[in-house]
């Protein structure tokens, strides 16, 4: 899918990356199951030889109509007959034994899910992998590049731009964590009509074993047709995934805005304008990481409603799963992209924040300040003198340092303490107090190193 000129309207936006999950992948993912079980049920004795190489030679995507085989299923509610019978049509009459060998059309269908999940991570596992290298950069560069540290979107207390993305890089990687657990846990679907194979009577188990193999995915204890804690949590990584993505570009956007400009997007020429404005720079890949990734709950949301599913067979919960699995691993894999190239072009300026951080006249220390004097006073009270002394220094203008000295009763309270205007200077220094910023960022990254997926 990364020929744009063949994704439509909204395809370049929110199909970017290889996580294909169109009709096609679909159809070749089924189809390469099929093949799959005719080369188990021939290693296995239960075909003729030659079987597995005739049905894996007609299981090619070109032989098919993917619409034809969609209006056929509205007969069973799903497309496996169909395609089976058209499979069927290709293959000899004497290799025709070896196609679905005891299936039933979920563990097609499940199957070919599992078979799009696996190529769809190990994409946007490739695409995590950009991101995180180039948050480690960023953390490396910005380790000691002091900002304003923002909360509830107000300027609160100082940190570096390094702490900022190696939060960045701690999220990516536990992401990541997440997926690689999930694609582990990836598993054929291969149980019959109710979940006991007795067409193959006591050889259930080695086809089914054999499957696994020909398809590299796991052999589960069982089948796992009404048991959906599989792909739940496999839905849950990706959601989990997007939400990471999405906090990023939600941060990068924030610290973009004009009034901030503590950081832009390095994108090319013409990218970020407006259809009005001609002066606007918008940051609009993380704009579009976000536009993938707020569909992520929703789909979650659907993925969980379809898990509850009765005896051994949905009646709908099923059949529910299919698009909104296919939507998130579609979104994923975009957000991933399209993250990896923000983080790696994104344009830091320490000089814009360290602008805003002087603009506020030493008030993001306020806390500080209270720190130091608590020991030579009750804390409740310090706290009390420098809030005082705040509203003063908003309320006319001055610093922070001016708007304690300069009121008679709070610079006696002040000499009491033997706090001294220099003692003062020196702790309003943002620099001053970091904590343990070093300690995290060190730990943020010697975790980074240490990951092994």
């Amino acid at each position: 899918m990364d020929d744009a000129s063949q994704q439509g309207l909204f395809g370049a936006l929110f199909s970017r990356g290889a996580a294909d999950t169109s009709d096609e992948a679909w159809l070749a993912a089924m189809l390469t199951t099929e093949a799959a079980l005719a080369r188990a049920a021939e290693r296995a004795g239960l075909a003729p030889p030659g079987a597995g190489a005739a049905v894996t030679a007609a299981a090619t995507v070109d032989f098919f109509d993917a619409n034809k085989i969609g209006r056929a299923a509205v007969t069973i509610g799903n497309p496996v007959s169909a395609l089976v019978k058209d499979l069927t049509a290709l293959v000899p009459p004497e290799y025709a034994s070896a196609i679905h060998l005891a299936a039933t059309s979920q563990d097609i269908i499940d199957t070919a899910a599992m078979l799009l999940a696996k190529r769809a991570i190990t994409t946007i596992q490739a695409d995590l992998a950009e991101a995180a290298s180039a948050s480690e950069a960023l953390t490396r560069t910005h380790a000691r590049t002091v900002m304003a540290g923002r909360t509830l979107l107000q300027q609160a207390v100082p940190i570096t731009f390094g702490l900022m993305t190696a939060s960045w890089l701690t999220a990516i990687d536990e992401a990541r964590r997440q997926l690689h657990q999930a694609q582990d846990g990836l598993a054929i679907q291969y149980g019959g009509a109710a979940g006991t194979l007795a067409p193959l009577g006591d050889q259930g188990p080695a086809v089914a074993e054999l499957l696994a193999e020909e398809l590299g995915l796991a052999t589960p204890i069982l089948p796992w047709h009404t048991d959906r804690s599989r792909i739940l949590h496999l839905a849950a990584a990706l959601a989990t995934t997007c939400a990471t993505l999405g906090k990023i570009a939600r941060d990068i956007t924030l610290l973009a805005q004009s009034e901030v400009a503590e950081v832009h997007e390095g994108s090319p020429a013409g990218h970020g304008g407006s259809s009005t404005m001609p002066q606007k720079r918008n940051p609009v890949v993380a704009i579009i990481i976000l536009g993938n990734t707020k569909q992520a709950p929703a789909l979650l949301c659907s993925v969980a409603a379809a898990a509850e599913q009765e005896l051994q067979r949905a009646a709908g919960a099923w059949h529910a799963e299919w698009q909104p699995l296919s939507h998130l691993l579609q979104i994923t894999g975009s957000a991933a992209a399209w993250s990896a190239e923000l983080l790696a072009g994104l344009v830091v300026d320490p000089a814009r924040m360290r602008a805003n951080l002087d603009a506020s006249g030493g008030l993001l220390m306020a806390e500080h300040v209270t720190t130091l004097l608590t020991p030579a006073m009750e804390r409740l009270q310090a706290h009390e003198l420098v809030a005082a002394a705040s509203a003063r220094a908003v309320d006319s203008g001055m610093d922070l340092a001016d708007a304690l000295c300069s009121d008679e009763q709070s610079a006696a309270k002040l000499a009491a303490a033997q706090f001294n205007r220099d003692q003062l200077e020196a702790a309003l220094l943002p620099e001053s107090y970091l904590g343990a910023t070093p300690v995290f960022i060190q730990r943020a990254l010697a975790a980074h190193e240490a990951l092994d997926l």
